[in-house]
C-alpha cells in the first residue's frame, strides 16, 4: 500500500465533521481537492471508507477500522514532531487559543512565559475549538486552551481556572433589571447578543439561559466579544460577559455596565488541552500552571 499522511489527515476530518464541505474547511482545501484523496485513498485500501448520504458521511466498517489505525499513526507522527520541536523550555511551543480568551489571557501571561523561559519561541494559534482540536490531534499544535472539554479518547484536559459569567449591558438596562439580579433563564430572548455559531461561548450563554439559537430574536451574530461589549454598552440588548473580559471589556467601552447573577453562577472550565499521547510534567505542568496563574490575577483584578 502507499497511503499517505495527507490522505490520513483529510480522512480523520472527514470523519470527525461527518461531511465533506466542513472537513475540506477545516483542511483549508477545496472539496474536490479532499474527495479525491478520499478516492485515492479508498483505491489503495481496496474498498469503500465511507458511505455518503443526503445528511452527511457515515463510515464503513472499513472506515471505522481505519480511522482507528489512522489515529495511532497520526499520534505517533505527533509525538515524533513533538520530540524534534522540543517545545516548553527553550523550544518551540506551538499554542492554540480561543478567540474568547487569548485577548484577556495572554497579555498577563506572556511575560510570566518568557521570565520562565517557556515560551521563548513561541507560535499562537486563535480560533474556534473545533478547529483547535483538528489541528491538536493533527499534531500542527502542542497544546491548545479551550473551554468546551471534546468527547475525544485522543485528547486530555487539564483544569485552568473557572471564569464565571456577568449579565452586561447599558448603565440604563443593567440599572432596571439590576436589583431583582434575574436567573439566566428568565431573561427575554428577544434582548440576548450572541456571537456567530461555532464559538462556544454562544452555545454556552444559550445553554445556560435554557435556549436553542432560534429563541434568540437578537442574534447578530457579532464575530468578537469587543463588539458584543460595544453593541450592549449602547443599549442594543445584553450579552454574557466573561469576568476574565471584565476588566479590558469595560476599559474599552466605558458605558459598558455589568450585574452577577444569583448563586449557583453560571460558568465556564478554561482548560489546556493536550494530546492523550503527550506525556504530562515538565514543561506542560510549568505552562499550566503560568496560565491558571495568570487567569486568576486577572479575574481578581
Amino acid at each position: 500500500m502507499n497511503i499517505t499522511l495527507r490522505q490520513l489527515r483529510y480522512f480523520l476530518a472527514l470523519a470527525r465533521q461527518a461531511h465533506f464541505t466542513r472537513a475540506a474547511e477545516v483542511m483549508n482545501v477545496t472539496q474536490p481537492a479532499l474527495s479525491m484523496q478520499i478516492r485515492a485513498l479508498e483505491e489503495e485500501v481496496g474498498a469503500p471508507l465511507v458511505e455518503r448520504t443526503a445528511a452527511g458521511v457515515l463510515l464503513t466498517p472499513q472506515g471505522r477500522a481505519l480511522e482507528a489505525h489512522a489515529r495511532k499513526v497520526m499520534a505517533a507522527m505527533a509525538g515524533l514532531e513533538q520530540g524534534m520541536r522540543q517545545p516548553g523550555r527553550g523550544g518551540r511551543l506551538m499554542l492554540g487559543m480561543i478567540p474568547t480568551v487569548a485577548p484577556y489571557l495572554l497579555p498577563e501571561a506572556l511575560p510570566v512565559l518568557r521570565a520562565q523561559d517557556i515560551g521563548r519561541d513561541l507560535h499562537l494559534r486563535e480560533a474556534q475549538t473545533d478547529r483547535l482540536v483538528d489541528e491538536l490531534i493533527q499534531g500542527r499544535l502542542d497544546v491548545a486552551v479551550v473551554a468546551t472539554a471534546p468527547d475525544s479518547p485522543d485528547l486530555a484536559a487539564t483544569p485552568l481556572f473557572t471564569d464565571r459569567f456577568l449579565l452586561a449591558g447599558s448603565p440604563g438596562q443593567i440599572a432596571r433589571i439590576g436589583a431583582r439580579r434575574p436567573e439566566p433563564r428568565d431573561l427575554d430572548p428577544g434582548q440576548l447578543l450572541l456571537l456567530d455559531e461555532g464559538h462556544c461561548l454562544g452555545a454556552q450563554a444559550l445553554e445556560v439561559c435554557g435556549l436553542g439559537r432560534r429563541g434568540a430574536r437578537l442574534d447578530l451574530g457579532a464575530a468578537s466579544l469587543s463588539t458584543l461589549c460595544r453593541l450592549a454598552a449602547q443599549g442594543m440588548g445584553l450579552t454574557f460577559l466573561p469576568q476574565l473580559a471584565l476588566r479590558q471589556e469595560r476599559a474599552a467601552a466605558p458605558g459598558l455596565s455589568v450585574v452577577a447573577f444569583p448563586e449557583p453562577q453560571p460558568s465556564r472550565k478554561v482548560l489546556l488541552l493536550r494530546r492523550a499521547s503527550t506525556p504530562p510534567g515538565g514543561w506542560l505542568d510549568e505552562l499550566a500552571a503560568t496560565l491558571a496563574g495568570a487567569g486568576e490575577r486577572v479575574m481578581a483584578g
